[in-house]
């Protein structure tokens, strides 16, 4: 339990750091159209970090299905409707981990006060997949952002292959 919050904390601070560079950028650009593009520069850069990593780890798998790319790129855009700072990112990683239902207490309802951060994170993939609805993508590539924290049963898994696998590969960076 500590040695995967450990993990999540380095995967994190590795993120903060990692430049987000042109060829990374330019490849991420040529999945999107303009009105995708701007949401996606709309996200914190961390969140381009992630999404990116999100990305490569699925074409690293084969993946071709542009679908999966496009929601790999713009599944956390909804939280840039109010950017997390870093002690909200550090403190939503250990309540996922040591304290879910505290988590889950301090993000309901309207994102108002010192709960709004709280409030959008849980929220993000709602609001992502209007964004990018407006934006123009697929109903596929809503329906993942929209569903990409929703749990899957066993079953639900095998029904929603690009789902789970999105799940998969965001969960791991």
């Amino acid at each position: 339990m500590i040695r995967r919050a450990l993990y999540r904390a380095g995967q994190f601070f590795a993120a903060l750091m990692a430049p987000l560079t042109r060829p990374e950028l330019g490849e991420a650009g040529r999945y999107l159209s303009p009105a995708q593009r701007v949401l996606f520069e709309r996200m914190s850069a961390p969140d381009r970090r992630h999404a990116l990593a999100v990305f490569r780890a699925l074409q690293e798998r084969g993946v071709q299905e542009r679908d999966l790319l496009v929601a790999a790129l713009l599944h956390d855009a909804g939280k840039a409707e109010c950017p997390p700072p870093i002690w909200v990112r550090v403190a939503v990683v250990l309540m996922e981990r040591f304290a879910p239902r505290l988590l889950e207490c301090i993000s309901e309802g309207e994102p108002h006060g010192w709960r709004r951060p709280f409030a959008i994170y849980r929220q993000h993939a709602e609001i992502g997949a209007d964004w990018a609805a407006q934006a123009g993508c697929s109903p596929i590539v809503v329906d993942l952002i929209r569903r990409h924290h929703t749990p899957l049963s066993p079953s639900e898994k095998e029904a929603n292959p690009l789902l789970a696998l999105l799940q998969e590969v965001d969960g791991d960076r």
